[in-house]
């Protein structure tokens, strides 16, 4: 094409510089000056990277002082190009705009537009935005959406849990599951619903102080959320920044202590609108009637402003029903205003519960049951479902379950309240216990009773505690030359046992970090064996390394060594077999001890070594632990309770061991009182709640559902060809795991999500499970989410031109290959994409207006298609752009009648499934008076924004690639 003075071009390479003008020709070049950026190019007159810009009929271009013309007609004067149209702010027509006053600043957005300017993308681009497109759309879709992408075991109940609270308005619960059984997680899967629903963008964790890093870091590796931990420090740093420190971030951790002891602090959090607030450890917030403690009421305060509240106890009724009452208050102070009505409610449930384990256990009912049945379920005649489940027909099991889901649907505090217990669900292995008598050394016994003699001014408490640790006694007896390692009879059977397993895992947890340091280098250097050490010295970062160190199976440490930290928050499930070199001081820490391993999901059974120094106080609690709790191969509800009021006399016994006297009878005591209180919990199992908070066969489908989708290829693939396209190094490693790090030639500068040293990744959940410094890749994980945006926000692969060699076609021939994607713009909360996620249309258009896009399939086709240089291409495209104009008016009228099609089938499933919820809530209404009104008119308001904003969908061209036919 000639080049003319004034004549506005595009470079092909550097697009960011915006519409250039020639201002010099000469013989073999030309010159563009760029006044958007005040950049000057000088090119080669034959075959230069750069693009005449030329508008068609039906465009709306701007003009250099701003102002916008609908063009209706161009004409070619003298190698410069007139658009003649209306002028959009004054309407008034035939308005002439010549090419040289168009604005320098054009951005060309529409895939046609960026086609006829020679803004080609590679066609690997192309596919990968299709890819994103048709995937994220399927995503959406799924039922089990927002519940895939943590890095847990898939656990039914939690599952359940989750999405029955994690879909609702404002949630407001008491997660009540016994230790053990997962409340973190489940309320991890909640928080991560609401946040990637849109239902909560400001969440608030309120923990006791000791627990803050363990939630930091269990949202951190499980969930991928980045909280922020708000201590006097931070607070203090962020008023810097902020009137309000607490918006300076929208994800908070702090401790109860932080939130109590200041007046300014909390007025500042009552006014930073949380959407939703989770407090751990509910129980230690005090309340009598008319007497609420200082704790009580900081929570009760901010859980009348914020919307959403999560209480966390998993001692719901073992404080007394008045506790448990307190709880329930918190959630809903009008519906539990009343503490003598609300223990008469209760006792009225023990009918109902009866009756249940009666369908459930296939008996026949009683005419009691049967008034009962019919006394909760009032809003629909049930008596032909009751004859049903009386008969001796094939129906009756179904009719059973549909009685059993009615009634723990009424029940009384089932909204409110989840409760599952060790009795209720299945899936946690054995615990065996090997107690090792050990001889105590001479070198220990000289420095005890020296330490008995200097420790007189301690108190009791003190010296029970020291004398649990003999090495430590004796390192202080010695100094520096106190290497207890020598001689202590725990060292060399530890050595003998890691040598009789060597292919085994083995957890050896250690009080003291000094021990476990020392344990390390003694193992290392008598036989070699190699050992990770866990301690409260490490980093985060560093304890992920020596957990992964220890979870690698191929060439991972043997056994891992840990500080009574390793007891907090981490999971080593992949072992079976602990070893607890010393013991703890009370039995919440040592059942934290055996948590690490026994978890749901733990394949085999529990061994725990226990080598012990006889005549020490170690001997004493060994027994107390073994005898008096159960508390080695079974879970001790009853633990702390015992231990609080057996404190003084266990003291007792401790710092004198030798002495026996009375050691039996109060053994015996503590069992006796174990038992009976273990009955009394036993006895006041709510089956009726542990049914519906179990979810039952429900909750396994979801539970293989989600597994299902695991190792998925189609997401593998994908997100290598993602990484791969954005920039992104990968490195192979062992153990399907992937190091990804960041290059010098990246779409973006810093790809959201990945760290600037890197990550290491895994698609497979086991290894994920077992190694927590590796990241878990599904759909959800936001290396993923921020990847689709960074596709699909901008103009990536949203232009294309590709060479297709058929010889059973013309030479020349034109198809165009166009995806359209319907979609309805609308506030997040309302959740659309349920019903109408932003979906693709394909179409594959030939000159003739027929589309071929059911008989060619993309992937098929994609692998016959090749590519073509940008300069190339923009004289193709050059070529034939009337022809390319007539296909583009084709598609958009072949496209309408699918794309309605897709809309109208939205709002039919959205009116459906809104209609169906609201009207089962507002019938629950009136039995189950834990149906709160504010919920009900939200799912009433939500029906009707959803169905008005999918009324007003619509469909617009995403992208396109240009098709041409090749012989070569």
């Amino acid at each position: 094409m000639p080049f003319t003075l004034g004549q506005r071009w595009i470079s092909d390479t550097e697009s960011e510089l915006g519409l250039g003008t020639v201002v010099a020709i000469d013989a073999r070049m030309v010159t563009l000056l760029f006044p958007a950026t005040g950049e000057n190019r000088l090119y080669a007159r034959n075959d230069s990277p750069i693009t005449r810009v030329m508008f068609n009929p039906g465009d709306t271009i701007t003009s250099h002082e701003g102002w916008q013309l609908v063009v209706d007609e161009v004409r070619d004067e003298n190698g410069l190009i007139a658009y003649i149209g209306t002028r959009s702010d004054t309407q008034e027509t035939d308005v002439v705009l010549r090419e040289v006053m168009l604005g320098s600043k054009l951005i060309f957005s529409k895939p046609q537009d960026r086609l006829f300017a020679g803004q080609l993308d590679r066609m690997d681009r192309f596919a990968l935005r299709y890819r994103a497109r048709k995937y994220q759309s399927e995503q959406y879709r799924l039922p089990t959406s927002g519940m895939r992408g943590m890095r847990t075991n898939l656990i039914p109940h939690q599952l359940h849990i989750a999405q029955d609270v994690g879909r609702r308005h404002a949630p407001r619960v008491l997660l009540a599951d016994e230790v053990g059984l997962g409340k973190t997680i489940e309320a991890g899967m909640i928080i991560q619903q609401q946040l990637l629903a849109g239902r909560a963008e400001r969440v608030l964790i309120i923990v006791p102080e000791t627990l803050q890093h363990q939630w930091l870091v269990e949202m951190l590796r499980r969930f991928t959320l980045h909280f922020a931990l708000f201590d006097d420090e931070r607070y203090n740093e962020a008023r810097f920044d902020s009137t309000n420190p607490f918006f300076t971030e929208q994800l908070v951790i702090c401790s109860l202590d932080f939130v109590c002891k200041n007046k300014q602090r909390l007025e500042d959090m009552l006014e930073a609108d949380w959407d939703l607030m989770v407090v751990d450890e509910a129980h230690h917030l005090s309340w009598a009637e008319g007497k609420p403690g200082r704790e009580y009421q900081v929570i009760e305060k901010l859980a009348d402003v914020v919307p959403g509240v999560l209480l966390l106890t998993a001692t719901p009724e073992q404080l007394g029903m008045q506790s448990h009452f307190a709880r329930l208050r918190l959630l809903d102070a009008n519906r539990f205003h009343d503490f003598e009505a609300f223990v008469e409610e209760q006792r009225h449930f023990q009918p109902v519960a009866e009756a249940v384990a009666s369908l459930l256990a296939e008996e026949p009912l009683a005419d009691q049951q049967i008034a009962v049945i019919n006394g909760l379920i009032k809003e629909q005649d049930i008596r032909p479902l009751i004859l049903q489940a009386n008969s001796d027909s094939d129906e009756r099991l179904v009719a059973r379950q549909q009685l059993v889901e009615m009634l723990t649907d009424r029940h009384g505090t089932s909204r409110v309240l989840f409760r599952n217990t060790r009795q209720g669900v299945q899936g946690f292995p054995k615990r065996a216990l090997h107690a090792v008598r050990l001889p105590l050394p001479s070198q220990y016994q000289t420095a005890i009773k020296v330490s008995g003699i200097m420790s007189a001014r301690k108190s009791k408490d003190e010296r029970a505690r020291d004398l649990l640790y003999p090495e430590q006694i004796y390192q202080e007896f010695e100094g520096d030359n106190g290497t207890w390692w020598a001689f202590d009879p725990r060292v060399e059977w530890l050595i003998n046992y890691l040598l009789e397993h060597r292919k085994e895992k083995v957890l050896v947890i250690c009080a003291k970090a000094a021990t476990a340091l020392q344990l390390e280098q003694v193992l290392r250097e008598r036989e070699g064996i190699r050992a990770a050490v866990f301690h409260e010295g490490l980093s985060i970062i560093e304890r992920d390394k020596a957990a992964a160190f220890f979870a690698s199976q191929e060439e991972g440490a043997q056994v891992l060594l840990c500080s009574e930290i390793g007891s907090e928050g981490r999971n080593f499930q992949f072992a079976s077999r602990m070893v607890m070199f010393d013991l703890p001081f009370n039995p919440d820490l040592l059942e934290q001890r055996i948590g690490r391993l026994d978890r749901i999901g733990q394949l085999h059974d529990i061994e725990i070594m226990v080598p012990w120094l006889e005549n020490t106080a170690q001997a004493v609690l060994l027994r107390w632990f073994h005898e008096g709790l159960d508390a080695f191969e079974s879970t001790c509800p009853t633990g702390r309770t015992i231990y609080d009021s057996a404190h003084t006399q266990l003291l007792e016994f401790l710092v004198a061991p030798e002495k026996d006297e009375g050691l039996e009878a109060f053994i015996e005591q503590c069992r006796a009182q174990h038992d009976d209180l273990k009955s009394q919990l036993e006895s006041g199992r709510d089956r009726l709640l542990e049914l519906h908070s179990h979810g039952g066969e429900k909750a396994e489908r979801l539970a293989d559902e989600i597994a299902a989708q695991d190792n998925d290829t189609a997401l593998v693939n994908f997100a290598l060809n993602l990484f791969d396209i954005v920039g992104i190094n990968q490195e192979d490693r062992s153990d399907n795991l992937i190091v990804l790090t960041p290059s010098d030639h990246m779409l973006v500068p810093d790809f959201p999500g990945l760290p600037e040293d890197g990550c290491t990744i895994t698609f497979n959940r086991n290894q994920a499970l077992s190694r927590e410094d590796a990241q878990f890749i599904t759909w959800e994980h936001p290396l993923i989410r921020n990847g689709l945006d960074l596709i699909l926000s901008g103009d990536t692969g949203s232009c294309a031109l590709s060479l297709l060699k058929n010889k059973a076609l013309p030479v020349g021939t034109l198809l165009l290959e166009l995806i359209y994607v319907v979609e309805a713009q609308a506030p997040k909360h309302l959740q659309l994409t349920r019903f109408l996620p932003p979906t693709p249309l394909r179409l594959l258009v030939d000159t003739k207006g027929n589309n071929l896009a059911d008989k060619v399939e993309f992937e098929s086709f994609n692998r016959q298609l090749n590519a073509v240089n940008r300069h190339t291409g923009s004289k193709l495209v050059n070529a034939v752009q009337q022809e390319v104009h007539q296909i583009l008016t084709t598609g958009e009228q072949s496209v309408s009648a699918s794309a309605q099609a897709v809309i109208v089938e939205a709002q039919k499933t959205a009116e459906k499934q809104l209609t169906a919820e609201l009207e089962r809530l507002e019938a629950l209404k009136s039995v189950n008076p834990n149906i709160r009104e504010d919920e009900i008119d939200a799912l009433r308001d939500n029906r009707q924004e959803v169905l008005e904003s999918l009324s007003q969908a619509n469909w617009r061209l995403d992208a396109l690639r240009l098709i041409v036919v090749t012989h070569q």
